[in-house]
């Protein structure tokens, strides 16, 4: 099989970080659309698998949790029995995203349905990365109640922070976003530190991975049509964030701050550790 060269891969790679569809990265780098989906589809399951084995025993102290909605090739309420035998993927889809709230590093994320099972499987996620008591902060969504205490016990600090939301003083406006006028904090486990409890830092995360990843931004065409290709993209996305994006305040990588790495990488490394993945495959075949 034809395989393209590593400078030629980073460039496709490249785009795709920057935020490119798979349309505009074909028409950049000149190669063919199916092709680079089938890259995307390669270096997501790398990037998962490579983020997944080095996220372990992290010393993190404060974690934020929240959900994030998108869709597989239409939304929920637009799926037909015709659109349900045909693509079974299709439907409304929920990325799960805990941060670091000191690192910045996202060590976990889980895509699945907003329900108990999805958010018991990412909160053991969780527990298994993370070493130390931490303090936990969520929204007031109930099933972080019960999944958190029956996962960690009384051995973390969790707190949930619901923001209460009144009318604008200004005109009715399409789209246009309630006024916050308050939060509300409530203690659950622990003995949180109120100047800590916040989910500021995940929900400017989420706004970022809008702006980043194509297929994730709202009111816009850009949309998964296999849950596989949409997979691919969030690990590659958070790959960039957590190893190869400078953070801003940091001045450093997320990866770096927080100790999983001892350098910066570029997209030429993620290339390299790719084709390393596919050099163990062939060995092993």
């Amino acid at each position: 099989m034809n395989r393209l060269d590593s400078s030629k891969r980073a460039q496709v790679i490249g785009c795709l970080i920057e935020g490119c569809s798979i349309r505009s990265t074909a028409r950049v780098t000149g190669v063919a659309k199916k092709t680079v989906m089938r890259l995307l589809v390669e270096i997501g399951d790398v990037c998962a698998d490579y983020q997944d084995r080095a996220f372990r025993n992290l010393r993190c102290k404060r974690l934020q949790l929240d959900e994030t909605w998108a869709w597989i090739y239409c939304k929920q309420k637009n799926r037909t029995e015709r659109i349900a035998r045909e693509h079974p993927d299709a439907g409304d889809i929920w990325l799960w995203v805990c941060i670091d709230a000191d690192t910045k590093l996202v060590p976990t994320w889980m895509l699945g349905a907003r329900d108990t099972l999805t958010a018991w499987a990412f909160v053991e996620d969780i527990a298994r990365r993370v070493k130390g008591r931490i303090q936990i902060t969520t929204d007031a969504y109930k099933v972080y109640l019960k999944v958190i205490e029956e996962v960690f016990g009384y051995s973390i600090d969790y707190a949930t922070l619901q923001k209460v939301f009144g009318a604008s003083d200004e005109p009715e406006k399409r789209y246009s976003p309630a006024k916050c006028i308050g939060c509300e904090m409530k203690t659950v486990i622990g003995d949180p530190d109120p100047k800590h409890v916040s989910t500021s830092f995940v929900e400017r995360q989420n706004w970022s991975l809008r702006t980043s990843v194509r297929r994730m931004t709202r009111l816009s065409n850009g949309f998964s049509r296999k849950a596989s290709n949409h997979s691919a993209a969030i690990a590659l996305n958070y790959f960039a964030y957590n190893f190869i994006k400078i953070h801003r305040t940091l001045r450093t990588s997320p990866a770096m701050a927080a100790g999983a790495t001892d350098r910066l990488w570029e997209v030429s490394d993620l290339v390299a550790l790719w084709e390393s993945y596919e050099q163990e495959a062939e060995r092993a075949a």
